[in-house]
């Protein structure tokens, strides 16, 4: 095989569709040749032209020069079958999730190829293993996982299956740069690596809407706006698809033998069966009109009727408590009077739990989420039964001080220490199960998934110890090993050791 930085060197893209276009589009900006393949009659040559119509727009927005331009059209070919890889140094598969029709193409290639070509997969959800099983030369056999749309998805996953020879995964890894990827090494595992990290922020938004704490309005406009998602679980999930989001978790879940930390929820099978799809329907979680304007009223922002709060005590000393009532014009007393509302940060914890704890009035006890950044939304929280007065006493001087206020049911965690300190639990499981380094586990689901930071540098963030914590009380509290705490977060939190460190 040639070198990789060889101008010649050739890749060979097995399916024309948006995936084989994007990773042909790739190949082309690196420097390098392209052959494109599809087994349907015209689809090669048509997916050639969309190639050639994207790079004629990087022109039209005066990103790439027309020489460049009629280079890198000049460098791909279409191929008539299989047999014109021949010379192709590496071949990237990109065809339907097909176990037996993708052992039948590596199949027909090894008898093609150079014994030294690479056979890559692009599958999002099919074990390398089971695809290399059959090949003479499984060595040489490894996953290129690209995220669409190609061009503009910077991450590239190099998945190593059991029997994938160090050299070959080194090899592609440079490919991908080559490319203008950014590459993470990933051990074959369902999901790999994005597929399974970003499914704690699914689900555990899903879970919160299964318990009846908040509706996807409230938890969308929480984690985006006081925690930095660029968009809310509910709503990314109806823009992906409910006949993608849920296959592929059910697929992770059943991979990972049933385990509890990946499990979905029953409406999102009932979402899913039901061909309530998202925006492709006109219909998910949300309603949308016939081009995809959400239709669906907001019920995120919390309207207080009452008069706002003169005074309120704090249920514990907490200087951040008492930061809060400072920012907000709540007047902090020294004593309980039995009538003011009762400030409270419950970490883990619910409202029912905090209260009974530390022996509080839990009619008047108005917990709040300062986990996160409070400066635009603040998440108010009370027990069953609960004074409406005091919640909406603490509510209306916030929204007075110009900020929203969402108020949701009783919750240990809230929503987003919760849906945080899952994220952190899954990406410290994944470091302990060695898939992927920690530094990569970050920087592939911030790639891959347009999160504020990683998993890892979550737990970071709200501490390794606070983490470890809020993960105790929620397992504690529901008694559901969904919570369960990762070894990996464990032993950092009781050592008092940053969450990247290895060992």
């Amino acid at each position: 095989m040639r070198d990789v930085k060889d101008p010649e060197f050739t890749v060979g893209v097995v399916g024309a569709g948006v995936m084989g276009q994007g990773i042909a589009q790739v190949a082309l900006a690196g420097g390098m040749r392209a052959v494109i393949f599809d087994a349907k009659e015209g689809a090669a040559e048509a997916g050639r032209g969309e190639v050639f119509k994207r790079i004629d727009r990087l022109v039209e927005k005066g990103q790439l020069d027309q020489a460049a331009a009629e280079t890198q059209k000049g460098r791909l070919s279409v191929a008539s079958s299989l047999s014109d890889f021949s010379g192709c140094d590496t071949v990237v598969e990109a065809v339907v999730e097909n176990l037996d029709v993708k052992r039948k193409i590596f199949g027909e290639l090894e008898g093609i190829v150079a014994e030294d070509a690479i056979l890559a997969t692009n599958t999002s959800s099919l074990p390398i293993a089971s695809i290399a099983r059959t090949c003479a030369r499984p060595g040489r056999v490894a996953g290129m996982h690209f995220f669409n749309p190609v061009p503009l998805m910077r991450l590239v996953e190099i998945i190593e299956g059991p029997a994938t020879e160090p050299a070959v995964a080194e090899k592609l890894a440079a490919l991908g740069e080559r490319m203008g990827r950014t590459p993470v090494k990933v051990k074959d595992s369902p999901g790999f690596l994005v597929n399974l990290g970003g499914r704690a922020y699914y689900t555990e938004a899903l879970r919160l809407l299964d318990e009846g704490v908040a509706t996807p309005s409230q938890i969308d406009a929480i984690l985006v706006d006081c925690c930095g998602f660029r968009m809310g679980p509910f709503a990314l999930m109806d823009l992906t698809g409910m006949d993608v989001n849920y296959p592929v978790s059910m697929i992770v879940y059943e991979g990972f033998l049933n385990d509890r930390r990946l499990a979905t929820t029953p409406h999102h099978k009932l979402l899913y069966e039901a061909g309530r799809l998202g925006r492709k329907t006109r219909a998910g979680h949300f309603d949308y009109d016939e081009k995809g304007k959400l239709t669906t009223p907001s019920d995120a922002d919390y309207q207080p009727t009452g008069m706002p709060a003169a005074t309120v005590f704090l249920a514990e000393p907490s200087e951040a408590l008492a930061a809060f009532c400072r920012e907000v014009g709540l007047s902090v007393i020294g004593a309980d009077d039995g009538i003011s509302p009762i400030l409270g940060y419950p970490i883990g914890e619910d409202a029912t739990t905090y209260a009974v704890r530390l022996g509080l009035d839990a009619r008047r006890l108005v917990a709040v989420d300062l986990s996160v950044n409070t400066a635009k939304r603040v998440t108010l929280m009370t027990a069953p039964g609960a004074d409406h007065a005091a919640l909406d006493g603490v509510a209306e001087a916030i929204v007075d001080a110009g900020r929203s206020v969402t108020a949701i049911k009783d919750s240990p965690g809230f929503v987003a220490l919760r849906v945080r300190a899952a994220i952190a639990n899954l990406g410290a499981a994944i470091a302990e199960a060695g898939l992927a380094a920690p530094a990569d586990i970050d920087l592939a689901l911030k790639l891959g998934l347009n999160y504020p930071m990683g998993p890892l540098e979550m737990a970071e963030d709200l501490g390794v110890a606070t983490t470890h914590q809020v993960m105790e009380r929620l397992h504690a509290i529901t008694g559901d090993d969904r919570y369960r705490s990762s070894l990996w977060l464990r032993r950092r939190a009781l050592l008092g050791l940053p969450i990247h460190t290895p060992g």
